[in-house]
């Protein structure tokens, strides 16, 4: 069997993930790993009995076909441009960057040197995501009219403090817009397809010691003329649920609970419930439903879901590079839910829809809005941040 020579890009809690995985699947020979820091670098490398650097372009040099970024999200087109040009294949963890500036840096480097750029989506590997799109390519639904996808979770001042750039917009990108929401966004847009316009709004409810966002909604009209709804929060303790819901032209509705109580953190805890098809109200399919959470509850008693589906993931990711095809989620698919969390942004800075496509902004530093959303005077921006948490309790 062929291999590609692999190697990781960052050393912290979701890097490992990557090295497990790359160090198992067979069209992968894991040997190096690369970060900014020489003394962190040699203890990954020892760990996995790799060889380390700290520079990229040497790295590749050296022999490396393909790497997995998973670097904090706004140094993902940092490292991921120069390994493209300098001939590698790349992996990015979710999401593809933090800017849509980014990753079209990233997309760029990879289309003018014939390299597979890719994102992680693991999430839609999952067997009762699967369901959902295949009752939608099969026509169960008639056509989806509404999408709705909900997530409330809980993250602690502990989380935030884990690694020194959680929760800061320099070192994080944002807040669940940018960390735990592209999963249930990417999701929709995969189930839904293309956003036309965007209306969005975010808030920082009760986590007074950071600067992002822990709360944002958002109202949607898609392409096909469709309607979507997002709620993603991590201001719920404990948590209670993430879900994905098609409601069809016909009357049906599916849905998934990909998370439910409180929410996977990588290298922090581990997943504790099931992933299982929530609602099925297909017309003859609805005694279904009963069977697949069963079977669903007994195959995820039986894995590590904290690692199965990116090990899945990121061997199609490396078995589309040595069969020449494109990859699962490509760059261009991962920008979309860059494009869609950057919508949010920009909607509440700007107190209107926006509509899409979306191209960079120049000429401006205020991060798409992020810096200046809390100089509006509504009570739930930033600004609010202190007073709204005081009133809470927090």
């Amino acid at each position: 069997m062929d291999k590609l020579k692999t190697a990781v890009v960052g050393y912290g809690k979701v890097a490992h993930t990557h090295a497990e995985a790359l160090a198992t699947i067979p069209e992968s020979e894991l040997v190096a790993v690369c970060g900014r820091d020489s003394a962190k670098a040699r203890a990954f490398a020892e760990q996995y009995r790799i060889e380390p650097f700290t520079s990229v372009e040497e790295m590749v040099g050296a022999g490396v076909e393909a790497v997995a970024v998973a670097t904090p999200h706004p140094a993902h087109a940092a490292v991921t441009v120069p390994a493209l040009r300098a001939g590698a294949h790349a992996i990015v963890e979710k999401p593809l960057a933090s800017s849509l500036a980014d990753c079209d840096a990233m997309i760029a480097a990879a289309r003018e040197g014939g390299r597979t750029l890719a994102m992680i989506s693991q999430r839609r590997l999952l067997e009762p995501v699967l369901r959902v799109r295949r009752a939608i390519d099969a026509g169960k639904l008639g056509r989806p009219v509404l999408g709705t996808a909900t997530l409330l979770g809980w993250r602690s001042e502990e989380y935030y403090r884990s690694d020194p750039w959680r929760g800061s917009w320099d070192g994080e990108g944002g807040g669940v817009l940018v960390n735990q929401a592209p999963h249930p966004i990417d999701i929709l847009q995969w189930l839904m397809g293309e956003v036309d316009e965007l209306y969005g709004a975010w808030a920082n409810l009760n986590h007074p010691t950071i600067e992002v966002d822990d709360t944002s909604i958002a109202v949607m009209r898609f392409r096909s003329g469709a309607l979507g709804n997002i709620v993603v929060s991590n201001s719920q303790n404990p948590g209670i649920f993430g879900r994905v819901w098609v409601h069809g032209s016909n009357g049906a509705t599916v849905g998934v609970q990909t998370d439910g109580g409180s929410m996977f953190i990588s290298g922090m805890t581990t997943a504790a419930e099931p992933p299982v098809n929530d609602v099925w109200k297909v017309p003859g399919e609805e005694e279904m439903l009963v069977r697949w959470q069963k079977e669903d509850a007994d195959f995820f008693r039986g894995i590590d879901a904290t690692k199965h589906y990116h090990r899945l993931q990121i061997r199609e990711f490396l078995q589309a590079i040595l069969a020449g095809r494109p990859p699962m989620v490509p760059g261009e698919e991962g920008r979309k839910t860059v494009e869609i969390f950057t919508a949010i942004y920009r909607s509440q800075r700007d107190g209107r829809p926006v509509r899409f496509p979306l191209a960079p902004e120049a000429g401006r530093d205020d991060f798409d809005g992020r810096r200046t959303a809390g100089r509006s005077g509504d009570g739930l921006s930033a600004s609010g941040v202190a007073v709204n948490a005081e009133r809470l309790g927090t």
